[in-house]
């Protein structure tokens, strides 16, 4: 199968790239830049220059492919605080790969996150919770609704929520990496409330299993969870964290959360627990590589 990726060079799409390679298909990754172009070639893809904003080029790409892979997402826009601008382009460019699939049957696998199940009550989230588009955290959730509602269009259509913890070597920019900055730059490694709250969390090569198991096998429509871990006590990470760093482990007050943890503020406290027993079933997929807490115990998120 030749697949168009979309984000191919970033974290999660330098694990999928690979993963679709090995498996026997083709790959045509998407490269805003000449060093994410090289790196792509490196792998052994073919690149598509352009970026989220070509929506021609996307639509051209797509019609191109046997199936879409769409992980990309205007992060910088997010982490610069406009999340409503990183939506939209996300939006467009669904809508764009609506017009150039539509009434083929090819697959599409796009990409929605674990976080806009978080419930005050603790509730383990399931691939069937289904929300209603929001605002805020749960923006978001519009992206993944319209994904799903490609299949009306005779598109084999599929979702991956990743939790909010994607981690292995290959990633340099998550919220890992910058909790232990945090950490490192604070000279202690916090938490809030008690640090009962928890993340899900999966090895970056384990969702890319799934990624490419969705575009071969999920049918129409459904919603999976590329979850390892359902549900890391917080506390569990920051103590982790802190005997890395040699460095105390304590309870961040409230009114100081965003002076140690920047916009992780109002991520750190969510309580999350996901569960992917529904996608594992539906997949055969099992993790195989180390849970979160083991990865930070290699200490490669250290060096």
């Amino acid at each position: 199968m030749r697949v168009f990726v979309t984000g191919a060079s970033g974290h999660i799409g330098s694990a999928v790239v690979p993963e679709l390679l090995f498996a026997g298909h083709e790959v045509v990754g998407l490269a805003r830049s000449e060093a994410s172009a090289a790196a792509l070639k490196a792998l052994g893809a073919d690149v598509r220059r352009g970026d989220l904003d070509d929506l021609d080029g996307l639509r051209e790409a797509a019609s191109a492919a046997d199936g879409v892979i769409h992980l990309a997402f205007k992060h910088d826009a997010m982490m610069a605080g406009d999340f409503g601008t990183a939506v939209e382009a996300d939006l467009a460019a669904l809508r764009a790969f609506r017009e150039a699939l539509a009434g083929t049957g090819k697959p599409f696998v796009g990409t929605a996150g674990t976080a806009v199940l978080a419930h005050p009550s603790g509730r383990t989230g399931t691939e069937e919770d289904v929300l209603p588009s929001g605002t805020g955290l749960h923006a978001r959730i519009g992206a993944e609704n319209y994904a799903i509602e490609l299949a009306a269009s005779d598109i084999r259509a599929s979702v991956v929520r990743l939790p909010p913890t994607v981690h292995s070597e290959l990633d340099r920019g998550g919220f890992i990496p910058l909790i232990i900055a945090a950490a490192r730059a604070a000279g202690v490694s916090g938490y809030l409330g008690d640090g009962a709250n928890r993340w899900p969390a999966v090895h970056t090569l384990d969702a890319a299993r799934v990624y490419r198991l969705a575009l071969e096998q999920a049918p129409a429509g459904v919603r999976l969870h590329a979850v390892g871990d359902e549900g890391v006590p917080f506390l569990k990470i920051a103590e982790v964290i802190g005997r890395r760093l040699d460095v105390s482990v304590a309870a961040i007050p409230s009114d100081q959360a965003e002076a140690h943890f920047g916009f992780l503020a109002g991520v750190v406290p969510l309580d999350n627990p996901a569960s992917s027993e529904r996608t594992r079933r539906l997949l055969g997929w099992q993790p195989a590589h180390p849970g979160l807490l083991a990865d930070l115990d290699l200490g490669h998120y250290f060096d």
